[in-house]
């Protein structure tokens, strides 16, 4: 069983503590770690967190290249000189110098959902987190082809980068449990359509005046009434919707080319039996 975290708010941290915090992790599970990476949003990071926000995208690069420079130094003993236009990390004393790991430094994963963030992960990164505000055209035409660019900038292939979707999934084992997994799951949905940063999944699939709607219900305070804007079509482009017995068949056709890891943005409860079922077929595919 692997530990990882998907994601923590990178932008709310700095390289030096990400780096040391993600060595004691890699140490304590036996290598078993993955850093998962995400920029937030700037509300969050200017109001949430007193942070500053700026060109998010070239500095989270940074922010993975200087992360490598501090485990460079102690893994291999090199001199630390990492200077950007973000961060810089000159001083290690040995006192705080904790050696190379037993376990060999951790994976870097960096959530995205933008083209330029995107790029940036393909670029640096050991894998992307896409965002469960994705769809099966939008991974398609924009995520994968933003990769393939940043991977071809540090000479690497599709081969070099694992692709890890947390799916949308609407399932019950009654009509009840359907509505109810449908309505949370619209929800969701219109929660994240009304985010400005997210406005490109909905304009790709010329869905924009949704985003303005939404925003506005927000800021109004009115979150249950947004799910009633998501209708069927945008549901089930979203969300794969089937009975368990059939969730596996569909994340596979939808995704079963594209991603290495799925997981799942709201699992299913009620019945542990047929979960596991689905848990096995998707194992089997």
């Amino acid at each position: 069983m692997e530990l990882g975290t998907g994601i923590a708010v990178a932008f709310a941290r700095n390289p030096m503590t990400l780096a040391q915090v993600a060595y004691d992790l890699q140490a304590f599970s036996g290598g078993r770690f993955m850093l998962g990476l995400g920029s937030q949003i700037r509300a969050h990071i200017t109001r949430r967190f007193s942070m500053p926000w700026d060109h998010p995208a070239p500095r989270m690069r940074e922010l993975v290249l200087a992360i490598r420079a501090i485990w460079a130094c102690w893994e291999e003993g090199t001199k630390l000189d990492f200077r950007g236009d973000f961060y810089t990390h000159t001083l290690m004393t040995p006192f705080f110098d904790p050696g190379p790991n037993p376990h060999g430094t951790a994976r870097i994963f960096l959530a995205g959902v933008g083209a330029r963030m995107t790029e940036v992960a393909g670029e640096v990164a050991d894998g992307f987190l896409c965002h469960g505000f994705t769809t099966e055209s939008y991974l398609r035409e924009v995520t994968l082809p933003a990769l393939e660019r940043g991977l071809a900038t540090s000479g690497r292939t599709r081969a070099a980068l694992q692709l890890s979707f947390p799916a949308f999934v609407v399932t019950g084992t009654s009509e009840e449990e359907m509505e109810a997994a449908g309505r949370s799951t619209r929800e969701q949905i219109a929660f994240y359509g009304s985010t400005p940063a997210y406005v490109g999944v909905l304009e790709h699939h010329g869905w924009g005046e949704a985003h303005s709607q939404l925003n506005a219900l927000s800021k109004q305070g009115r979150w249950k009434e947004m799910g009633g804007l998501i209708d069927d079509e945008m549901l089930h482009t979203f969300a794969v919707v089937a009975e368990p017995e059939q969730l596996a068949a569909g994340l596979e056709q939808r995704f079963g080319d594209v991603v290495d890891r799925i997981s799942f943005y709201a699992p299913f409860r009620s019945d542990p039996a047929r979960w596991q079922a689905v848990m096995e077929q998707l194992h089997a595919a």
